[in-house]
Formats: structure tokens, C-alpha cells, sequence
């Protein structure tokens, strides 16, 4: 049964410590694509076929989005979205398609089936929209329009700093303990519970930064009793659609658009590589599990940039 099967993987997730995030990501999709396969009298895994994952895409895109819920007694009111039935992206697409391919693929290995219903073919190609690139003067004015004398606009400051210098994704940066820092070797250890890979790692911040920091935490403990780097008002941990809504509004004071926390993480890849840094080092500090990764993901790089990074390396200039 599928319904079973769904339940099975969803588990297996869990026992795997997989995060929420992903998690929840997983069972959304999976819940939706079964009520589908229930109106197509469809209840079995095994009678999964690709003509049926070709069908269900097709209805994606006729039907629309926040059209189809598996709990329309939520509360949530998605009939009242701005966007309520205007077109299903192809990266969303593409992403429901990518949740399918990993059910499946565990099907597989649990010979539950004997092959994946989902094709390579079934991805919509997709170009990737390059990152917004913060430059120095823009992100001097971010700090400058931001009020110090407020303990959230304050802490906020930090973080946005802290991202840009480290590389760090903002959950990550979000969950960070005061014990976590280590002063002297200038790093921050990220347990494994809260990286996205599950894999502990290190990043490592810069005098001026360590400064910032200092600062920071003398003024934290006057005022607020937490173990974490950065917390409410209330002590409690920030939530990262909050502190994402933040952010939009600091942007939106000094005119820039497109702007949230990912932007940050971006703008070190693109910075460190411009500065001479290696992709391998680059992929380790922003805690990616390959290379290729780091490649597909942050290389914005423009032919202005490229031409920069030559100047800076060029062979003959550096003999003659």
C-alpha cells in the first residue's frame, strides 16, 4: 500500500536524523501525490508507473498553486493568497519531483518495486538565477540605516556581518550557543544536529569580526538571560522566517530588492573566490558534501569577475 510505504520512508527519515526541514519537505509531497494517486483508484506502490508521475505533473500545472491541500481544514485560508491558482514554477516543480525520485529510489532498495517511475527526462531544465551581490558600498549603508540603540536591530547587525564573514547558512547561524565560540583560534564549532548535512564542522571569523562579537555579548548579558548567540527579546531562539522578514525590511529602507539571508552566504562564496580562495576550501567551509555542489549552487561568478580574478593571477605579471 502506499499509504503504508510513505509512512515506512517518513520513519526511515527520521531514524536516518535527517532534519525537520527536509522531513517535512518529504511527507508534503509525498501526502499530496497520494491523494492524487487516491483519485486515480491508484493505492498500491507498486502500480506506480511513469505514465502516472507524467499525469500527475500535468495536473500540477493545470491546477495551479494552494489549489489542492491535504488538510482543508487547516485554518490556513490559501483561497485568500495573492497567488492562489497562478502557475507552479518549474523549480517547484522540479523539487516535488526530486521528493518523489528519493521515495522511490528507497523503494528500491527496500524491493518494495523493482525500478523508479520517475525519469530523468521528467526535470524541467531550469536556468538558475544568479544571487543579488551585495556590494561594499550597499552593505556599509545596510549597517548605517540599522538602529543600534534597538536590542533586535542590534543583534540583527551582528548576525548579517557574522553571515557575510563566515558563510554559514542562517539556521545554522541562528542556533549558535555562546559556547560555541572559541575566541582564540577565531571559529565557531556547528554540532552536527544543526547543519544540514548532519556533519559537524568549523567556520572561522576575522579579527574584526571577534570584535563585533565581544561587543555583542557583554551587551546581550546586561539585558538577556540565554545560552544562545542570538535570541528574542524573550531570550528564546529567532525563528528564520522572522529574522528573513528582518532582513527584507533593513533592504528595503536603503532601496534593494531581492535581498534575504541566503544573499550573505552567497556573497562570501563569491568574495572568497574573488580574494584567491580555492572551490575545494570554499566547499568545506560552506559545508557542502561535494564540490560539484559548491559549483552548481554559488559560482556566480560574471566576466567582469573573471577577468578581475586574472589580473590578479596573471603568469607574465607575476615574472616580469
Amino acid at each position: 500500500m502506499l499509504a503504508r510505504d510513505i509512512e515506512m520512508f517518513i520513519e526511515h527519515c527520521g531514524l536516518k536524523g535527517l532534519s525537520t526541514k527536509t522531513i517535512n519537505s518529504y511527507e508534503q509531497t509525498l501526502r499530496l501525490f497520494m491523494q492524487y494517486m487516491d483519485e486515480q483508484g491508484i493505492l498500491l506502490t507498486e502500480k506506480i508507473t511513469h505514465l502516472a508521475i507524467q499525469g500527475y505533473i500535468k495536473s500540477i500545472k493545470e491546477r495551479g498553486k494552494y489549489t489542492v491541500t491535504t488538510n482543508p481544514n487547516s485554518g490556513n485560508y490559501p483561497d485568500r493568497r495573492v497567488d492562489f491558482g497562478k502557475r507552479v514554477s518549474d523549480v517547484t516543480i522540479n523539487n516535488y519531483l526530486r521528493n518523489l525520485r528519493v521515495f522511490f529510489n528507497w523503494c528500491v532498495e527496500e524491493e518494495l518495486i523493482l525500478r523508479s517511475p520517475v525519469k530523468k527526462g521528467d526535470f524541467v531544465k531550469v536556468e538558475r538565477k544568479p544571487l543579488e551581490f551585495v556590494s561594499d558600498e550597499d552593505f556599509k549603508r545596510l549597517l548605517k540605516n540599522m538602529n543600534s540603540a534597538s536590542f533586535s536591530e542590534y543583534r540583527d547587525s551582528i548576525i548579517i556581518q557574522l553571515l557575510l564573514d563566515t558563510g554559514m547558512r542562517v539556521n545554522e547561524c541562528l542556533l549558535i550557543e555562546v559556547t560555541d565560540l572559541d575566541m582564540v583560534k577565531r571559529c565557531i564549532s556547528l554540532p552536527a544536529d544543526n547543519t544540514k548535512g548532519k556533519k559537524a564542522r568549523y567556520v572561522f571569523f576575522s579579527d574584526k569580526m571577534a570584535t563585533q562579537l565581544q561587543r555583542w555579548i557583554k551587551y546581550k548579558d546586561r539585558y538577556r538571560d540565554s545560552d544562545f548567540l542570538f535570541c528574542t527579546n524573550k531570550g528564546k531562539r529567532i525563528q528564520v522566517s522572522n529574522f528573513e522578514a528582518n532582513v527584507r525590511k533593513y533592504a528595503q529602507r536603503i532601496g534593494l530588492n531581492d535581498i534575504h539571508p541566503h544573499v550573505f552566504r552567497n556573497n562570501f562564496a563569491k568574495r572568497f573566490l574573488m580574494s584567491g580562495g580555492d572551490i575545494y576550501t570554499l566547499s568545506r567551509l560552506l559545508g557542502h558534501s561535494s564540490v560539484t555542489v559548491t559549483e552548481q549552487a554559488y559560482l556566480d561568478i560574471t566576466q567582469n569577475d573573471l577577468a578581475e580574478m586574472y589580473r590578479k593571477h596573471s603568469p607574465l605579471s607575476k615574472i616580469l
